[in-house]
């Protein structure tokens, strides 16, 4: 599983693989992209008053990793654990850790309008979930991975004291429409992109609202520059994601020449082509911020 090139060749086609994973006896999915290998486990050596999720580090090809355990982060009884037990080796938002699960089962194709939003009632607001997969008689639960690792460490997060020393700039009429399905992540971009200036922001919770949004501006005209200036997408979201999203402005006659910048954990130089394809003015990767808004204020100032 150490080359995922290949995968989905065509980028933007809204489909993604997953990982299934299982803690006790849920199952689980991570997406193939922020899957570097599945190894057996490995020596893990005890580091005092880690964080309680950490069960250690493992030393893997000369890199020094942490290992998450799962059962820990998700609050599950596991059964002992056997010979099935796996490490997870994942790699996002510019580092590598490793997550400890009871049994690595199988790979699923699938497209991200079968995948739903939890709802807020079952959820609440310290879920790890962000999409419910169904399948024929069960569920898969799409994790948040990234907000796993800023529970950890909330340094690796979004960080506001970098948008602060670019200083305050008059940006605040430039309208910026953004694609986000994380709440936390959601909240963050809204302040920090106000800290930095820009206070006309329109968020959605995926591609599909994003786009409905859009295309609904240019039927009433057809310069789309006079009511957005930008558009800044996640990849990875539920019904339509961010490739997806971005090969449809590009192929809309009147949307075309709205600058897209996708700002996502995924991008690492094995996926930028992926953007690229899709017609994306730029990539940066979580959780640079000051990067994104000095992208921003390239494109649009």
């Amino acid at each position: 599983m150490s080359n995922h090139k290949g995968i989905l060749l065509e980028s933007g086609t809204n489909e993604l693989e997953i990982v299934e994973f299982q803690v006790g006896t849920n199952k689980f999915g991570i997406n193939v992209i922020k899957v570097k290998e599945i190894i057996q486990p490995i020596t893990v050596t005890y580091i005092p008053h880690a964080h309680p999720n950490v069960e250690g580090i493992v030393q893997l090809r000369g890199e020094v990793l942490p290992v998450v355990d799962m059962a820990k982060v998700l609050g599950l009884q596991t059964n002992t654990r056997d010979e099935q037990e796996k490490y997870i080796v994942a790699e996002f938002n510019k580092q590598r850790v490793v997550f400890h699960v009871d049994n690595v089962t199988q790979i699923h194709r699938i497209s991200w309008n079968q995948i739903e939003k939890p709802s807020d009632i079952y959820q609440g607001s310290s879920s790890h979930v962000i999409g419910v997969i169904k399948r024929e008689d069960e569920m898969i639960l799409l994790l948040d991975f990234e907000r796993i690792i800023v529970d950890i460490n909330p340094e690796s997060g979004i960080n506001v004291e970098s948008v602060k020393k670019l200083g305050k700039r008059e940006r605040s009429d430039k309208k910026i429409v953004i694609a986000e399905d994380s709440p936390l992540l959601r909240k963050l971009l809204h302040d920090t992109l106000n800290e930095a200036g820009y206070m006309n922001l329109e968020f959605f919770e995926n591609g599909k609202d994003a786009l409905e949004y859009l295309e609904g501006l240019v039927k009433v005209t057809s310069d789309i520059a006079e009511h957005v200036q930008m558009l800044v997408t996640d990849i990875e979201m539920p019904q339509m994601d961010g490739h997806h999203l971005t090969r449809k402005v590009k192929e809309n006659p009147n949307l075309t020449k709205l600058p897209v910048l996708i700002f996502s954990s995924l991008i690492t130089d094995d996926l930028r082509h992926k953007g690229d394809q899709v017609g994306a003015e730029d990539q940066i990767s979580k959780p640079e911020i000051a990067e994104l808004v000095l992208k921003i204020d390239k494109f649009i100032l």
